[in-house]
């Protein structure tokens, strides 16, 4: 992803300002939980949360996706928090979703073709430890397809660098306040989702159009 420059990082800075002016927080902590042959979970970093909630949303199988906080050391991180980069938590999304129907794999492949994991704690202009590219698996067979799937992209050089997706054993997962959640379903004509997200979406459309809810 190249970088967006001046006006690129206008467009942050009045997204991200504006929403921390709200600082309610939902206090929900999602720890593991039960797998079944019709729901299981993934948990994905990839830059802002809001780029990768809008892409995961739309495709079929998927149940439930919400944005949060994952991999620090802060308990309850708020979003002015995270931020900082002191926390140590990434911005990310959790996925719910049916196995049936769609695969971890297809997750995985979807994942890393949309968005840069070859740039260290950096997607674009968003810069810090918070927007590190990240897998947190759920079980083995999770960290394993994640691992296979690292090998084989840097062996076929699908990418110009090394990837440095962190790939770690999932631990807890922290909701993010209410404004983040669906934000680009309800900002549509704000700047960034202009600017950086509604790129991204059409690009991953047309790619992946077999994969999408059907309307």
């Amino acid at each position: 992803m190249k970088n967006l420059g001046i006006i690129g990082l206008l467009f942050l800075c009045i997204a991200c300002t504006t929403q921390a002016q709200d600082k309610t927080t939902q206090k929900k902590e999602v720890y593991k939980m039960e797998t079944t042959e019709t729901i299981n979970y993934a948990t994905f970093g990839g830059g802002c949360f809001w780029c990768v909630e809008a892409i995961f949303d739309q495709l079929e199988g998927v149940i439930k996706v919400e944005s949060g906080y994952a991999g620090g050391h802060v308990k309850n991180p708020s979003y002015n928090e995270v931020v900082t980069g002191r926390t140590g938590h990434a911005e990310v999304i959790h996925i719910t979703y049916n196995p049936t129907i769609i695969d971890f794999e297809t997750l995985l492949d979807i994942f890393f073709n949309t968005h840069n994991p070859t740039t260290l704690n950096q997607q674009g202009a968003d810069r810090g430890t918070q927007y590190r590219s990240a897998v947190f698996y759920h079980d083995i067979a999770q960290m394993e397809a994640a691992n296979n799937m690292i090998t084989a992209l840097d062996a076929a050089k699908v990418f110009d660098d090394r990837i440095v997706t962190e790939v770690t054993a999932f631990d807890v997962f922290y909701v993010a306040e209410n404004y983040h959640q669906d934000y680009y379903e309800n900002n549509k004509t704000q700047g960034y989702c202009q600017a950086v997200i509604n790129p991204k979406l059409e690009k991953f459309q047309k790619q992946y159009k077999d994969k999408l809810k059907k309307k």
